[in-house]
């Protein structure tokens, strides 16, 4: 569910005019609800709640990498929302937006040592540990500081799971996690340092996973080695779930729901006594948010090709072209007439500037207003200034009020960023 829906045949965003922010911040634009994201959070956090026997207190961590947008965390925090942060940025953002530390998780492949030492500074919850050399690395930081900060040991249950090729992340091909058999040497390993202290498992296979079956193995995966791991005398009192569950990009109406998801996660670790963690980030933040985008033209082939020509390119939106995602574009204003068919295209100087082929549509014209609808997740946060166009800018709405709570830069503020070297 989001909050997006027409007043007066016009698309608000919660109750202001999207013609509106369009008029007073231009476009392309980002704009996010706030009623949305406290919705899907509430949703998560009543049914983990409703099986607290199960789960313990667990901890929701919005995943920082899906709209780091610092309003944005600050709406999340404000709930009690946790953050999982993959940088030493994130956990700054997370802070800076009244996330406290000890409901931060620190996960990623590449964590330098630098990171690790901000992370055992700020007294993180965990340090997700995703190798052997990373562990080795961490005792040695950890040592240096004289303390023992508390760690999981993230798994790959080779469970690849996702929507697409490029959003699996728990295949034995993939470059996240430990593998299966040589984690619990590891844990045993990370248990018999006096410099970190392992207190569980974490694992996270994929993103947009539209069934529950493969969350289900790996989860018990992960159940299966806290009981192997206990019958060797090691503690194992957490375990992190990741996020991934899938959102209806498409419309789709038989997507798990998100009590049905928490249900099984607690049907599986019914009886572990654990603290569990949930990891979400698209689930929480795609449908709170959409990118606004003006039609600059419609380009007629004498093959009767259609290409409707908008201000938003991939430098703004670059799910599509990364990989093939699918955002339903719904005209602010719509006019009548037979749907037409178009390709959706942006102003990029590549030929991948591509968001459909082929999409049916209300008749456009030049000046209309439309809406990539799903666009709070993984949009402005992979943004960038691509043909030098100042980089999208990103309006927060609360009820009927908005602010930009990202500004679109001038041309002279992009241009002070690079000083001209002096012997230039």
């Amino acid at each position: 569910m989001h909050h997006f829906d027409r007043i007066d045949g016009a698309l608000h965003a919660e109750g202001v005019p999207l013609e509106a922010l369009a008029a007073a911040v231009g476009t392309p634009v980002y704009v996010y609800s706030s009623a949305t994201l406290t919705r899907h959070y509430g949703l998560l956090r009543e049914a983990a709640d409703a099986h607290r026997g199960a789960l313990g207190d667990a901890l929701i961590a919005f995943a920082v990498k899906a709209n780091s947008n610092l309003s944005v965390l600050a709406t999340l925090a404000r709930l009690g929302c946790g953050a999982d942060t993959v940088s030493e940025g994130e956990i700054r953002r997370a802070l800076k937006a009244g996330i406290p530390a000890d409901r931060i998780v620190f996960s990623g492949v590449g964590k330098t040592d630098a990171e690790l030492a901000f992370a055992i500074d700020v007294g993180v919850r965990q340090i997700n540990i995703e190798s052997a050399v990373e562990l080795d690395r961490l005792i040695v930081v950890a040592a240096g500081t004289g303390a023992s900060p508390e760690i999981a040991i993230r798994v790959n249950p080779d469970v690849g799971a996702g929507g697409h090729a490029k959003i699996t992340t728990g295949g034995a091909a993939d470059k996240f996690g430990v593998p299966v058999a040589d984690a619990p040497a590891l844990y045993a390993r990370a248990a018999a340092s006096p410099h970190v202290t392992p207190v569980g498992l974490a694992c996270h296979i994929g993103s947009q996973i539209t069934t529950l079956e493969p969350l289900e193995a790996a989860f018990r995966a992960l159940k299966r080695m806290t009981l192997d791991l206990r019958a060797q005398g090691l503690t194992v009192s957490r375990l992190d779930l990741g996020g991934g569950l899938g959102v209806p990009y498409h419309g789709q109406s038989d997507l798990p729901s998100i009590a049905d998801y928490v249900a099984m996660a607690a049907g599986v670790l019914d009886g572990l006594e654990v603290e569990a963690a949930f990891e979400p980030g698209r689930l929480l933040a795609a449908n709170a948010g959409i990118l606004l985008s003006r039609v600059i033209q419609i380009n007629k082939r004498g093959d009767g090709r259609r290409f409707a020509v908008l201000d938003a390119g991939m430098n703004d939106l670059m799910r599509p072209a990364l990989y093939d995602a699918f955002h339903d574009l719904v005209p602010v204003r719509a006019r009548e007439g037979e749907p037409v068919a178009y390709d959706l295209v942006g102003p990029i100087c590549e030929s991948t500037d591509i968001f459909a082929r082929d999409r049916r549509s209300p008749p456009l014209q030049a000046g209309d207003l439309v809406a990539f609808m799903g666009a709070g997740a993984y949009g402005a946060v992979l943004a960038s200034e691509y043909n030098s166009r100042p980089l999208v800018p990103e309006v927060l709405v609360d009820g009927d009020q908005w602010a930009v709570v990202r500004a679109r830069p001038s041309y002279d503020e992009m241009f002070e960023r690079e000083p001209t070297a002096a012997w230039l």
